[in-house]
């Protein structure tokens, strides 16, 4: 028997009679299986179960490389601050100026990471829609998206609360450690949650919230502060949600000229709408107009010339990285002039000049190379095979729980560590470092499969199994 497929990616396939069903896991004949099959009024084939395409894995591949992009972004935050772009610390050893000013831009890129994470939420989360366009395949994904991230913020803000408030007894220790090795990039100012209630109410606003993430108590209490995240995708899901709806029923001309408008009009008012019009829009491509390795739609006419959508992506990426790099290198006086230039219409209704660019930032040039990588993924075979790379697709299903623990491991375990071995000398921080990398990798790694197996695939479970339960 083929062994069970957990995936959380869409497929391309249209022929679901054939082909196996998913929603993270094949169907095994196991007592769960069996005893649901025999509950009255259910059907033999569970309606939430969706076709399971294999070479779609490289979806899973991108997820699964964002995990040690995030990773090396909060221990080189917490460690190593002048080798991370737009840092506070701006002053350090030589080969940290010279990582901060290349490889920080390419590979541990704080703005360009979360970017990716809701973009590509986007991009996955509508095709069983854009698949099988009926009411019931809506309703359920609508349904199911906050079973997958409820329970699994729920754990890491119980987590939080017990590590910090509990165990550590508050932050002073963080802030200890901040001053000995000069750091003053990392976020030493955790918000404490005084009490479960406390708890209990920052869980809640983590999916209640619709403006403001950043500053919400759950996000302020998260090692790094970047909780916010999740909010983000959870909200920008129903406007993918609402937004796809129209894709089975309208001319692919008029979809694809209002999706442009749309994604004009969320820059303009600095919503995170931007990028998850601009996912679905590629989904919608990919689905529907043939942009698929091999097939027409992989091209656009200009004229009487046909330009290939590959090489629109090569101009998008090379002008968004050729700003990045200026900003980090030449001028960082400019990194976030941009920024003020959208309406403030959560503010003053005018020109966004009372932005906080400490917070989260919606960028152009993340946008770009965001927009470009993902117009060169989906025409070339050669990186989607990449992408399936087996360790790529098994750190992708496991992404979400990665995120949620390595930061906590980072800013416990490894600061731990490294303030013991120090023991007061900053000399010895080079070794602490080590020693600390070490420690959190090999913890991180284990925390994220504990949360994995314990708790987001019983939700994603609980939330198949809601969905059946409501419509007997």
């Amino acid at each position: 028997m083929e062994p069970r497929k957990d995936y959380d990616g869409p497929s391309l396939s249209t022929n679901s009679s054939n082909a196996p069903p998913m929603d993270h896991e094949k169907p095994s004949e196991g007592f769960l299986s069996s005893l649901s099959s025999k509950m009255p009024g259910r059907s033999n084939e569970s309606t939430t179960l969706r076709p399971y395409d294999k070479s779609q894995d490289y979806l899973l591949g991108v997820r699964g490389c964002l995990v040690p992009m995030a990773f090396v972004w909060t221990f080189l935050q917490t460690f190593v601050p002048a080798a991370v772009k737009a840092s506070a610390n701006t002053t350090g050893e030589t080969w940290e100026l010279a990582l901060r000013k290349s490889l920080s831009v390419l590979f541990w890129n704080d703005t360009l990471i979360y970017g990716s994470i809701v973009f590509l939420s986007a991009r996955t989360i509508c095709v069983p829609f854009l698949l099988d366009p009926m009411k019931a395949t809506l309703a359920g994904s609508v349904f199911r998206r906050g079973f997958s991230l409820w329970l699994p913020v729920a754990a890491t803000l119980i987590i939080v609360y017990g590590v910090f408030t509990h165990a550590m007894g508050g932050n002073q220790y963080l802030v200890d450690f901040a001053a000995l090795t000069g750091n003053t990039s990392m976020i030493t100012g955790l918000y404490i949650i005084p009490s479960s209630l406390a708890n209990f109410n920052a869980i809640f606003m983590a999916f209640w919230i619709t403006y403001g993430f950043q500053t919400q108590a759950g996000s302020w209490a998260f090692p790094t502060q970047m909780l916010w995240i999740i909010s983000v995708v959870f909200q920008q899901s129903y406007t993918v949600f609402m937004s796809m709806t129209i894709i089975p029923y309208t001319r692919q001309r008029w979809r694809v000229y209002g999706a442009f408008a749309f994604i004009a009009t969320a820059w303009w008012v600095y919503s995170w709408a931007w990028y998850s019009i601009t996912g679905l829009l590629i989904a919608d491509a990919v689905m529907n107009m043939g942009m698929r390795p091999g097939q027409t739609g992989t091209s656009f006419s200009v004229g009487k010339l046909r330009v290939p959508f590959w090489s629109l992506g090569v101009l998008f990426m090379a002008a968004g990285f050729a700003m990045q790099f200026v900003w980090v290198a030449v001028r960082p006086d400019l990194m976030n002039e941009e920024l003020y230039y959208h309406t403030g219409i959560y503010l003053t209704g005018g020109i966004q000049y009372g932005i906080d660019v400490s917070t989260a930032q919606i960028r152009a040039d993340c946008y770009l190379i965001i927009t470009g990588f993902w117009l060169i993924l989906e025409t070339s075979s050669i990186l989607q095979a990449i992408f399936r790379n087996k360790f790529f697709v098994l750190l992708g299903r496991r992404s979400l729980s990665y995120f949620l623990t390595q930061s906590i491991i980072i800013y416990t375990l490894g600061i731990k560590l490294a303030t013991n071995t120090m023991n007061g000398d900053v000399s010895k921080l080079p070794r602490a470092r080590g020693i600390a990398f070490v420690a959190s990798l090999l913890v991180s790694i284990a925390a994220a499969e504990a949360m994995y197996w314990v708790v987001e695939r019983p939700s994603r479970w609980l939330g198949r199994k809601a969905w059946d339960w409501i419509r007997e």
